[in-house]
């Protein structure tokens, strides 16, 4: 049996991989960038966040988030691991359930990968642009840009999402999936950097802050997450701002994040403790007040923000005045903006229509013998090793053509 692959990333090449080990299979595999994994090369900032302990549909997005079970089940976190491990890939597991390969490099992972495939006799095809594909009598036809042609009696598209545009991120995959009869779902970004419209923004570039991250919209909770927030020119990046990114509606109106700077004290109590501090400090620059609560530059502007003179003493401060100071370290606005745009996002919201594929085995109900995977259907996981896992996950499951 021929089995032709398009898309050399995480899910393309585990599908190679699962195809290779029937037996039965001659496995080609094209690629459309100059090598394999590309994408996956720049995930976790370089280290590669290959999976999490804790993936189940529960940290998953679509229309039917519960798609992802049958793959999950059949191949999760654990055999994930255990299949790296066979390939030579040592791991490390942190605390909140994030793998990382042991030598804390992305490389390691691609590699173990590249050494497999070669292995086992898979044919890879880089720079190898398809621009056409249809079925036949006899099976799949594929067309490159150069005008090479391939012919196979599977095809199994993993060619990846439109996110990250300048990795690889490609509308291909849904062109051809669309080619096919399928039907696409609207495509946003998510695990992005999230806009704000705040003038201090530009002083603040670069400074890091642990806090409660709300997205407020119509005046209700849109989303909510807890832990590191990083400032930057235009807004706000960091994990807690992917996490509620996918949340941020498409123009942002109406929208606001709201910051609670100081988790760990209630409003009262922090109240109490500003008051101890302007009379410990009574002669001190106004300025000064937040110093050891929070880094510098984000202390002086939220006492900037809050209207307070910078150089006046503390104990010129009203009780007004250090009331309305610790509602604004509780709840520091940021008014959104919107979203960086889907070349700056890892993953992308929507895709085909899962309801058009069997979840146990990733097969077309409208084309048989056509296979689609991870970020190209309308599944998407949260921040922290969840899309890597669906990649594998659906890749392994489809690579089986059927039979699990």
């Amino acid at each position: 049996m021929n089995v032709l692959i398009l898309g050399g990333g995480a899910s393309g090449m585990l599908a190679a991989l699962s195809a290779a080990e029937r037996g039965d299979c001659e496995v080609t595999l094209l690629e459309r960038q100059s090598r394999v994994g590309r994408k996956l090369m720049a995930t976790g900032n370089g280290r590669c966040n290959l999976t999490n302990l804790h993936a189940d549909e529960t940290h998953y997005h679509g229309d039917s988030p519960a798609f992802v079970r049958p793959a999950l089940t059949y191949f999760g976190a654990l055999r994930t691991l255990e299949f790296f491990r066979k390939l030579g890939l040592y791991t490390v597991t942190e605390p909140d359930g994030k793998v990382y390969p042991l030598s804390d490099q992305a490389n390691s992972v691609v590699d173990v990968l590249r050494f497999a495939l070669e292995q086992r006799g898979v044919r890879v095809v880089t720079s190898c642009d398809i621009i056409r594909a249809e079925r036949n009598r006899k099976g799949f036809f594929l067309k490159s840009a150069t005008g090479e042609c391939f012919t196979g009696d599977r095809l199994i598209l993993a060619c990846g999402g439109c996110a990250g545009k300048t990795l690889g991120g490609t509308h291909a995959g849904y062109r051809l999936l669309s080619s096919f009869g399928h039907s696409i779902t609207p495509l946003s970004p998510a695990l992005v950097q999230i806009r704000a419209d705040a003038p201090f923004l530009r002083s603040l570039k670069g400074v890091r802050a642990q806090c409660r991250m709300t997205l407020k919209s119509d005046g209700g909770v849109a989303a909510e997450e807890c832990g590191e927030v990083q400032f930057t020119d235009f807004g706000v990046s960091g994990p807690i701002a992917f996490a509620l990114s996918r949340s941020v509606s498409p123009d942002a109106e109406g929208q606001v994040l709201l910051l609670d700077l100081m988790q760990n004290i209630d409003e009262a109590a922090l109240c109490a403790a500003l008051a101890e501090r302007c009379a410990a400090f009574p002669e001190l620059d106004t300025e000064h007040l937040l110093t050891g609560m929070l880094n510098t530059r984000l202390g002086q502007t939220v006492v900037k923000t809050a209207g307070l003179p910078l150089h006046d003493p503390l104990s010129a401060l009203t009780a007004d005045a250090l009331r309305a100071l610790s509602h604004l370290l509780k709840y520091f606005p940021l008014p959104v903006a919107g979203l960086l745009g889907m070349e700056h996002a890892q993953v992308t919201v929507g895709g085909a229509e899962t309801s058009q594929f069997r979840a146990d085995t990733l097969e077309s109900r409208l084309v048989p013998g056509l296979f689609a995977t991870g970020e190209l259907l309308d599944i998407d996981g949260d921040c922290g090793g969840y899309n890597l896992q669906w990649a594998w996950s659906s890749g392994y499951a489809a690579g089986k053509l059927g039979n699990l």
